[in-house]
């Protein structure tokens, strides 16, 4: 696993060993960044099951200004944290190891999220519902997108608030539904 582009392009990332992440494969990230920028101009990720925090990096080295990556594994926020540091993110980065599901009580109460990353374990599918709990909060810019990655076999709301599913391509059992205002 590496950083696929921008300004920390090819910088290697570690993750858990194990099963208890699954982090989204380079072929896969690369995937979602041309879909949703590639790049950027500014703006505030949050990634809400940070794993090994390669979406936020990603965020990050492609233009994003700040990124809030949410872990409540002692030992992911270790990974999450060495990842920050090689890549020379750690002024930018906010780790908080907390539930995801505390999210909009966390996060800063004027905070505009630019680029929203639900990537939660498969079998808990009730954590996608997290978008639409930050839609109603009003966390969101008008331009936000809202990135869940999901088992191909589940069918994710056609819409959270404002923001509508725009696509859902399938990359072998998993499936990334993107949606924006």
């Amino acid at each position: 696993m590496r950083v696929v582009s921008g300004s920390r392009k090819g910088t290697p990332l570690k993750s858990i060993p194990g099963n208890l992440t699954r982090p989204t494969s380079d072929k896969v990230k690369e995937s979602i960044f041309n879909m949703i920028g590639p790049y950027f101009d500014g703006g505030i990720a949050v990634e809400l099951f940070g794993g090994s925090g390669s979406l936020s990096i990603e965020s990050l080295s492609r233009g994003a200004d700040e990124a809030y990556i949410f872990e409540k594994n002692p030992k992911a926020c270790s990974v999450i944290r060495a990842n920050v540091e090689k890549c020379r993110f750690t002024d930018q980065v906010h780790i908080i190891r907390n539930d995801a599901r505390n999210a909009v009580r966390t996060l800063p109460s004027d905070i505009t999220i630019d680029l929203l990353f639900i990537d939660p374990p498969y079998a808990e599918t009730k954590f996608y519902d997290l978008a639409d709990a930050i839609v109603k909060a009003g966390m969101l810019s008008d331009e936000a997108i809202i990135i869940c990655e999901h088992e191909k076999q589940l069918t994710l709301p056609d819409a959270y608030g404002d923001y509508v599913k725009t696509k859902t391509p399938i990359y072998g059992n998993s499936a990334i539904s993107i949606y924006m205002k």
